[in-house]
């Protein structure tokens, strides 16, 4: 049985103790966006610990199984993506392929590498969502490929109005491990921030854009 709330509070506790998202909401970090933000998260760490590695390999597996049913290839999303979704599709037992940002400017110029075959069902698998918008360029390649896009899993989720927006305009459904209520929860309960933080975070992701700016005025 698939346990959503759970799970939600347990990826985020390994998150959180093997600093794969590090929460520093008074000395934010600096995105390659430029966004101040309170939260950094790298999910390739989990792939330095393997009983996280092979909770999460589980985890994700369920989750396709429970919101996709059958699926015939797992196709991640380069790059952290990729060594993710090879976990996956070895525990379905499925073929794998990846998608690259964009297509070599050398060679064959593909953009997606693996063998693909028209009419697959597939499932895209990401390390994290952000706003989407990468996640939902290597949905439209593999669609352009003539593939048959099931949905979207992911490790974890900041929860960004504009990432639902962008999933609902392109009409593809997506499901995460995690979230960034469930991981403000555990970290408060477990004191990993402090309840003043709590305030902070929260403005952080309903703006995320402008809050650097905020802090600024404030301090």
């Amino acid at each position: 049985m698939y346990n959503k709330s759970d799970i939600e509070l347990k990826v985020a506790e390994f998150l959180l103790q093997i600093k794969a998202i590090k929460l520093q909401p008074n000395n934010p970090f600096t995105w390659a966006s430029g966004w101040k933000s309170p939260i950094y998260c790298d999910n390739r760490v989990t792939l330095s610990h393997p009983s996280v590695r092979t909770y999460i390999r589980q985890k994700l597996t369920q989750l396709i199984q429970e919101e996709f049913g059958s699926v015939d290839l797992i196709a991640g999303v380069a790059t952290a993506g990729i060594p993710q979704g090879v976990l996956v599709a070895q525990e379905l037992g499925l073929p794998f392929a990846y998608v690259r940002a964009k297509a070599k400017e050398h060679g064959t110029g593909s953009q997606i590498e693996g063998e693909i075959v028209e009419g697959q069902r597939v499932v895209v698998v990401e390390d994290l969502i952000s706003t989407g918008k990468s996640s939902l360029q290597a949905v439209e390649a593999l669609k352009n490929a003539g593939l048959s896009v099931a949905g979207l899993v992911s490790i974890f989720t900041y929860g960004f109005d504009q990432a639902e927006e962008n999933f609902k305009e392109a009409k593809v459904r997506f499901a995460t491990l995690s979230n960034y209520t469930a991981l403000i929860e555990y970290a408060a309960e477990h004191s990993f921030i402090s309840q003043n933080d709590i305030d902070l975070l929260a403005r952080w992701r309903r703006n995320p854009s402008e809050w650097g700016q905020e802090l600024e005025q404030t301090s």
